[in-house]
C-alpha cells in the first residue's frame, strides 16, 4: 500500500509524510529504503527533535512511539515493546491537537483497530480523514474499523488518494473560507438556509451555537466536494439528504475517550467524591446525568469510577446514571457497550480486567455489573426537559459549542437539576462564566464545581427549553405538539359537555382501556384495586360486571359502534344492585380517536332470567354456609403442608447458593485462564504482523541481491566476448567461461 501510494503521489505536493507501521521492536527496518525507491521525496528516518518541512517523507523507526508538537517529531520510548501498542492512534491524538484543522489521516491496509480512535480526535478538530477501500487492502480489519465510525471523507484505493489528497490541500489553502463565508453578501441567508435544512432533517436547532464552530463545519464540507460559494453548497444540500446527514454528524462529532484527562477523573476518586458521599446513608441512590455521552465511553467512565469510589469506601450505594446524546446512532453504539482494541490506551490492564469482557471478535464488551447502572436515551438538551434531583452532572465539552445566550440558559438550568452541594464536572476550557453564585469552584484546573444555594432574590429566571423555533415565527407546529394540543382540547369539551348536562355516572377512558376522565359519582361500579396503582377500568371494575365491561369494550373498538348491557347483577353488601351498561365511542374526527364513554346507570328492574339467578343464588348461599367448618379444617392442613414445603424450598435454596459460590468461583478461574490465553493471542497477532513486515522488506532486499548478481554476471562476461565479435561468422560455447 505504501509503495503503491508514493508510486503515484507528486514530489512537490508541499504536504509532509508521516509514515507508522507495527515494526518489530527488535529488527532494524529497511522500511526508509523500500519506501525511497517509489519517491522522490527524501525518505528520512525520524529522529528525536526533528523538525516537519514539506515534500518530506518521515518514517518511525522501530520500538518507539511519535508524538508531535509545534512542528517537532518527539520520539518515546515503547511501554510495553512486546505487548499491544497503538502507536498510529498514539500520534494521530498528537496530531490533531498540534496542527487542528490541518492534520490529514491516512489509514492502509493493517490488521486490528489501531488509528480508529485517532481520526475521532482528527475529525473533532475538523480535520481530514482518508481510508483505504477494503476490497484492495490485503489486511482489511483497521480499513473496515475505521470505515465503521462513518467519519472518513473518502473511501479509495490507494492510487486513487493522492489526486483526491491534492484537490483536498489545494482548495482548503486558497480559498481562505474563514473569511469569505462572513463576508459574501448572501451569507447570512445562506447560513439561515442551512439550518432550516438540517432543522427539517433532524429536528434540531443549530442556530445558538457559535457561529465560528458552524462556520467552520461548513468550510470542511465545502473542501472536501470543492465548492467555492456558499450559496452553490446550500443547492448541493436541497439536493442531497446524505449530505444533511454528514454535516449533521459533523455537526455533533463527540470526542470521546475512556477516562478522558485521566488526572480530573482521579481527583474525583480520591477527593471530591469520598467527601460528598462520606455522609450519605447505607443504599443511597446516586443519581449521575452524563450529557452529550456520545459512543459511551464517559458514561462508562462514571459507572466505573462510582464503582472503585464504592470499594475504596466499602460502602454500598445504588447508582443510576442517565447518558444522553442528541445522536441516536450514537446512543445505539453506547448501548451495546462494545469497544475495540483501541480503548487499551486509555483503560488499564487492571480495569480492563475487572470491567470488560474480551470476546471472540477481538472487541471488549462492558461488564454486566457495568452496565446494568446506566440508562442510555436520545435527548436534545435545548428542547428537552431536564433531569433532576441529580447528585452529579457531568458536561464535558459541549458548552465550547455554544453561544453565550445560550450557555447563559443551560447553567442555570443545571443548577435547578442539582441537588444541595450536588457536583458539576466541566471541559478542562470550559467554565460557568458569571453563575459563580450558583457554583462554587472545588477545583479550578479540572473545572469541577459545587452547586450552591444562593438566596432567592439573586436566582436567575429559569428558562426552560421550548419546542418553537426561535429564528422563524411562523414555523409549523411539530405534530408532536399538535397532538398535544389537540388531546387537552378534546378532555376539556368533554369535561364541558358533561358538567353542562344531567349525564348519569360515567368514565371516559383511551385506547388502552385507562380511565383518563370521571364523571359524577361512580364509587359504586369503581374502586382501585389492590396492588400497585392502575386506572385500567377492567381492574377497577366490579367483578360482577367485568366480563360484560370487557366484551362491551371489545365490540366497541372493532365495530365504532355504541354498545348497551341491560340489567346486569352488581352485587352489594345490602341488597342486590341491577344496572345498565352503555359502551360509545366519542370524538372520531380528531387525534383522540379511540376515546369511549363508559357510562353507568342504575335500574332496579332485572330481566327475568336475572330473577331465576338470584333466587339460585339464595339457595346456594344456604348450601355454601354448611360447608365453612368444612373448609376451615381444610385451610389449615394446607398452611401446615405449605410451611413444610416452604422450610425445604430454603434448605434447597441454601444448597444451591453454595453450589452456585463454587461455580462462580470455577468461572472465575476459567476467566482468568481465558484472559491469559487472549492476551498470548494478542501478542502473537502482534509478532505476526511485525513477521510480516520484516518478510516484505527482505523480500525486497532479496530481490534487490538478485538483480544484482545479474548485473555482475552480465558484466563480467562482456569484455571477455568483445574480441570475438569482430571476426565474422565466429561461432563459439560460452557456457566454460562462466
Amino acid at each position: 500500500a505504501f509503495e503503491t501510494f508514493f508510486n503515484v503521489m507528486p514530489s512537490d505536493s508541499g504536504i509532509a509524510f508521516v509514515v507508522i507501521a507495527h515494526l518489530d521492536p527488535t529488527h532494524v527496518s529497511l522500511l526508509p529504503e523500500l519506501i525511497q525507491r517509489h519517491t522522490k521525496m527524501p525518505v528520512i528516518p525520524i529522529k528525536d527533535g526533528m523538525t516537519v518541512e514539506p515534500n518530506h517523507v518521515y518514517v518511525i523507526p522501530p520500538n518507539k512511539q511519535l508524538t508531535l508538537l509545534n512542528g517537532t517529531l518527539l520520539l518515546l520510548e515503547l511501554p510495553q515493546p512486546r505487548a499491544l501498542n497503538l502507536p498510529i492512534d498514539f500520534f494521530f491524538r498528537s496530531l490533531a491537537k498540534d496542527q487542528g484543522s490541518g492534520a490529514i489521516c491516512i489509514i492502509l491496509s493493517g490488521t486490528g483497530s489501531d488509528g480508529t480512535q485517532g481520526l475521532k480526535e482528527i475529525k473533532g478538530c475538523a480535520g481530514m480523514v482518508m481510508v483505504q477501500d477494503e476490497a484492495s487492502a490485503k489486511y482489511d480489519g483497521m480499513p473496515r474499523s475505521a470505515i465503521a465510525t462513518g467519519l472518513a471523507d473518502f473511501v479509495l484505493a490507494p492510487d486513487l488518494m493522492p489526486e483526491q489528497l491534492i484537490k483536498y490541500t489545494r482548495h482548503t489553502v486558497f480559498k481562505a473560507p474563514a473569511e469569505y463565508i462572513p463576508a459574501r453578501g448572501m451569507a447570512s441567508n445562506a447560513l439561515q438556509k442551512i439550518y432550516i435544512a438540517l432543522r427539517a432533517r433532524s429536528d434540531h436547532d443549530f442556530t445558538q451555537y457559535k457561529k465560528n464552530t458552524i462556520y467552520r463545519r461548513i468550510e470542511r464540507r465545502m473542501n472536501v466536494h470543492q465548492i467555492d460559494d456558499i450559496n452553490d453548497y446550500v443547492s448541493f444540500l436541497q439536493d442531497s439528504d446524505r449530505e444533511i446527514d454528514i454535516l449533521f454528524k459533523e455537526l455533533l462529532i463527540g470526542v470521546t475517550s475512556f477516562f478522558r484527562d485521566t488526572p480530573a477523573f482521579d481527583a474525583l476518586r480520591n477527593v471530591y467524591l469520598p467527601e460528598y458521599l462520606a455522609n450519605k446513608p447505607e443504599g443511597y441512590t446516586i443519581r449521575v446525568w452524563v450529557t452529550a455521552c456520545s459512543s459511551g465511553e464517559e458514561a462508562y467512565s462514571w459507572a466505573i469510577l462510582l464503582h472503585e469510589c464504592m470499594r475504596k469506601m466499602d460502602r454500598h450505594f445504588n447508582v443510576q446514571i442517565f447518558a444522553t446524546d442528541l445522536d441516536k446512532d450514537a446512543i445505539a453504539v453506547a448501548r451495546t457497550g462494545l469497544y475495540t482494541e483501541s480503548i487499551l490506551a486509555d483503560v488499564s490492564a487492571q480495569r480492563l480486567k475487572l470491567y470488560f469482557n474480551k470476546e471472540e471478535s477481538g472487541l471488549y464488551r462492558v461488564k454486566k455489573l457495568i452496565r446494568e447502572m446506566l440508562v442510555f436515551a436520545p435527548q436534545n438538551l435545548i428542547k428537552d426537559p431536564p433531569f433532576t434531583k441529580l447528585d452529579i452532572l457531568s458536561c464535558r465539552n459541549l458548552l465550547i459549542y455554544f453561544g453565550q445566550e445560550l450557555q447563559k440558559k443551560i447553567l442555570p438550568v443545571f443548577h435547578f437539576s442539582l441537588k444541595p452541594e450536588g457536583i458539576l464536572f466541566l471541559g478542562s476550557s470550559e467554565t460557568i462564566g458569571h453563575f459563580n453564585d450558583l457554583f462554587i469552584v472545588q477545583d479550578k484546573k479540572w473545572k469541577i464545581y459545587k452547586r450552591q444555594n444562593p438566596s432567592l432574590s439573586s436566582l436567575p429566571i429559569l428558562s426552560f427549553p421550548t419546542i418553537k423555533p426561535p429564528f422563524e415565527n411562523n414555523f409549523p407546529m411539530t405534530p408532536d405538539s399538535i397532538s398535544k394540543a389537540e388531546e387537552v382540547s378534546a378532555i376539556q369539551l368533554v369535561e364541558s359537555i358533561l358538567q353542562q348536562s344531567n349525564a348519569p355516572p360515567c368514565a371516559i377512558i383511551d385506547s388502552a382501556n385507562n380511565v383518563i376522565y370521571i364523571h359524577g359519582r361512580t364509587g359504586q361500579f369503581l374502586e382501585p384495586a389492590e396492588g400497585k396503582i392502575t386506572f385500567n377500568i377492567l381492574e377497577m371494575a366490579r367483578k360482577t360486571i367485568e366480563p360484560a365491561l370487557a366484551n362491551a369494550i371489545r365490540k366497541v373498538s372493532l365495530n365504532k359502534q355504541e354498545i348497551i348491557q341491560r340489567g346486569l347483577l352488581l352485587e352489594q353488601a345490602d341488597k342486590p344492585v341491577f344496572i345498565d351498561l352503555t359502551v360509545r365511542p366519542i370524538l372520531q374526527q380528531s387525534s383522540m380517536r379511540g376515546l369511549m364513554m363508559v357510562v353507568f346507570e342504575i335500574n332496579n328492574t332485572p330481566r327475568k332470567t336475572d330473577r331465576g339467578i338470584q333466587a339460585r343464588g339464595d339457595e346456594k348461599k344456604k348450601r355454601v354456609n354448611k360447608t365453612v367448618e368444612e373448609l376451615d379444617h381444610e385451610l389449615q392442613y394446607t398452611k401446615q403442608n405449605l410451611q413444610s414445603t416452604i422450610e425445604q424450598l430454603e434448605t434447597s435454596n441454601e444448597e444451591l447458593k453454595s453450589t452456585n459460590e463454587e461455580l462462580q468461583s470455577t468461572n472465575e478461574e476459567l476467566q482468568s485462564t481465558n484472559e491469559e490465553m487472549e492476551t498470548s493471542k494478542e501478542e502473537l497477532q502482534s509478532l505476526n504482523e511485525e513477521s510480516i513486515t520484516v518478510n516484505a522488506e527482505l523480500q525486497n532486499r532479496i530481490d534487490e541481491l538478485s538483480k544484482a548478481h545479474d548485473d555482475m554476471k552480465t558484466c563480467w562476461i562482456a569484455p571477455i566476448l568483445q574480441p570475438y565479435s569482430s571476426i565474422p561468422n565466429c561461432a563459439f560455447d560460452a557456457s566454460p567461461l562462466r
